[in-house]
């Protein structure tokens, strides 16, 4: 069975694999996650370090990836924020980074032995943007946020990483039409308020992100049959 879930935001570890163990997630199984594990809850650095250490799993950069990874320079020689020049691009990276909930993982990665963050750091560079797969003979894109700038002749690798990891759909926006896009990124609640906590669907794609940032369960959507998982932890 191939499973997604996104935007855990640092959602306990015991939970998050609690949820593993009712959908009975197995090494027979795969898991993407679709992008934002960290920031925000205590447990984002916990749940990257699961992911890499699982075959049967893959994470998608989300943008708040995307914000560590250009603060890789905190980390380069311990982190001692009263010794690194925070000035020009630097100084903006930091500022973005903790004013989006970053400090949690400035915290859990402090004191982290300079080979395992540069384990964690190029994990993430590794990350792919997107993913495409064929499910029981539906087509799946994977991405963190949707598309921005959509065509419908616009191959996938011409988006840029704005386009996949900042992107705001409304629930007018339409992808293709022989597959579906699937994304998170932007709280379900956001795009309808009666779906607070639940996907949202149209005929195109599917958002999954129903706000473990602010508190709620993550849900799971499978793949293979596209159920939908919910649980209250």
């Amino acid at each position: 069975m191939i499973y997604v879930m996104s935007d855990l935001h640092g959602y306990p570890t015991q939970k998050f694999l609690k949820i593993l163990e009712n959908i009975n997630f197995s090494n027979e199984d795969f898991l993407y996650v679709l992008g934002d594990v960290v920031d925000r809850g205590a447990d984002g650095v916990k749940i990257l370090k699961w992911l890499m250490q699982n075959k049967n799993t893959q994470l998608l950069l989300g943008n708040h990836e995307l914000m560590m990874l250009n603060c890789e320079f905190l980390f380069e020689d311990g982190y001692d924020l009263a010794n690194i020049p925070l000035y020009g691009k630097r100084r903006n990276d930091y500022a973005v980074w903790t004013s989006n909930g970053g400090l949690v993982t400035i915290d859990a990665l402090n004191g982290t032995r300079s080979s395992e963050l540069k384990y964690i750091f190029e994990y993430l560079k590794n990350a792919p943007l997107y993913k495409e797969l064929t499910v029981n003979g539906r087509k799946f894109v994977l991405t963190h946020s949707g598309l921005g700038n959509f065509h419908k002749e616009k191959p996938l690798e011409e988006y840029s990483a704005t386009d996949l990891l900042w992107h705001r759909p409304t629930c007018y926006t339409d992808y293709f039409e022989d597959k579906t896009t699937v994304f998170g990124h932007t709280p379900t609640l956001l795009l309808d308020p009666s779906c607070k906590g639940r996907a949202v669907r149209t005929e195109t794609w599917i958002c999954i992100d129903v706000g473990a940032g602010s508190g709620i369960t993550p849900m799971v959507l499978r793949l293979d049959d596209l159920k939908e998982f919910y649980f209250d932890l």
